[in-house]
């Protein structure tokens, strides 16, 4: 029988070109969605890789914010142990790239339970002061450009070297290690595939990590330095070291999710003060007061991160629709930070939005994002430091990434400087 997205909606939130629209577009499926069926059954996403065996069951969709809270906390029923990935890969790749992200406990508790005192609030303010300094920098240095792309000037650059500086990745490396880890999640743009096969695209930029992380490890091993590689080399799980491949996984998330997250709400949260410049005021009104309430709101805003999956272990009923064990539910972050029965005027950019419990961290449980609060004291430090450099700073339309349901990723942005 047809469950109602099947029989009924005239979307398919699977397909490449779907996603290629503008958000606000993408969400009047979604409030569709919300309104008539919270949880709906799809088939498989557009297999853009080439490698469905024709056996896929497709997935549940999860539309509503309370929905996605619920599930992202009851790990038992929903487990991330079988892929978080909303499309296929190859099962090599997710191994070489997800580390402790699609793992369960106890395993995920103790490898997560290794690299989290690197990111805990304690942890990030002790380094806040190192931030702000980067983030003067690179304001100071893009400012007297005048205009440009915003994203190579400002969005990228700060995420880049507070991560590489935790992690010890050498100045001369830093580059490369962001543009093999933006290729990961921007691979079904025409631009980065350039005509090449994704696989093989996928499978480079996945070498050059790893092999970099590899070496990075052996390094550290023969003379450590204060820096998080170093951490994870001399660290054990259950008496035993990590594996160089077990490093590697793990540096590769952190490249992505390190890196393109931050980045990519600086561009969404500038481009939201340049079309509401009553709220640009209210920050400038009291910089320190306001901002972070107001990087809640720009996470809020650009829900970077747009949808995990998970994988149910027994069979559970859920707005009247049976999820048998074994299939596959999509969280769709942004559609929960849209949600109308949670958000009072969800598409109106508040930075005094009080209270602000979005989903752009996740919709908490185990896997809540381990680097939240590096990620709140990065926007809150660039945007001080724009808001006081820069006031006047404008930007234009952006370019945004053609490519799947995870990343909403800016790849240009005019700007002017003032």
């Amino acid at each position: 029988m047809a469950t109602p997205s099947e029989a009924q909606f005239d979307f398919d939130i699977g397909r490449i070109d779907f996603w290629a629209q503008p958000a606000r577009v993408r969400d009047e499926a979604f409030a569709q969605l919300r309104r008539e069926a919270p949880v709906s059954h799809h088939g498989p996403p557009e297999d853009a890789l080439g490698i469905y065996d024709g056996e896929e069951a497709g997935y549940w969709a999860i539309a509503r914010y309370d929905d996605i809270k619920r599930i992202s906390r009851d790990p038992k029923t929903f487990q991330s142990g079988k892929g978080v990935l909303f499309g296929e890969a190859p099962p090599e790749m997710l191994e070489a790239s997800q580390s402790f992200l699609a793992m369960d406990a106890p395993r995920h508790t103790k490898l997560r339970g290794l690299v989290s005192a690197a990111f805990t609030p304690r942890r990030v303010a002790r380094i806040e002061e190192g931030i702000r300094s980067r983030a003067k920098e690179i304001v100071a240095e893009a400012v007297p450009h005048g205009e440009g792309d915003f994203v190579e000037l400002v969005a990228k650059r700060l995420p880049l070297v507070t991560i590489s500086d935790m992690v010890g990745v050498p100045d001369a490396d830093r580059e490369r290690v962001v543009e093999a880890a933006d290729v990961l999640v921007t691979v079904t743009d025409p631009e980065v595939s350039q005509g090449k096969p994704l696989l093989e695209v996928m499978g480079t930029a996945l070498w050059t990590l790893t092999e970099f992380a590899t070496e990075l490890a052996k390094e550290r091993e023969a003379a450590p330095k204060d820096d998080l590689m170093t951490a994870l080399v001399e660290s054990r799980v259950d008496g035993d070291r990590l594996t160089h491949a077990e490093i590697a996984a793990f540096f590769v998330l952190l490249s992505v999710a390190g890196n393109d997250t931050t980045r990519h709400t600086t561009s969404h949260g500038m481009k939201a003060l340049t079309d509401n410049p009553d709220q640009r005021a209210i920050l400038l009104g009291d910089l320190e007061a306001t901002t972070p309430a107001a990087a809640e709101e720009m996470v809020r805003w650009a829900s970077p991160v747009t949808t995990f999956t998970r994988t149910a272990t027994r069979d559970v009923e859920l707005h009247g629709q049976e999820i048998s064990a074994g299939e596959q539910v999509a969280l769709f972050y942004h559609s929960g930070n849209r949600d109308e029965e949670v958000w009072q005027d969800a598409w109106t950019f508040d930075v005094t939005r009080d209270p602000n419990r979005h989903l752009g961290f996740g919709g908490g449980g185990p896997h809540y994002c381990l680097g939240a609060s590096l990620a709140r004291t990065q926007l809150r430090a660039i945007f001080t430091e724009l808001l006081i450099q820069a006031p006047g700073t404008e930007v234009g339309e952006p370019e945004m990434y053609r490519q799947g349901a995870f990343i909403h990723g800016v790849k240009r942005l005019p700007c002017s400087f003032g």
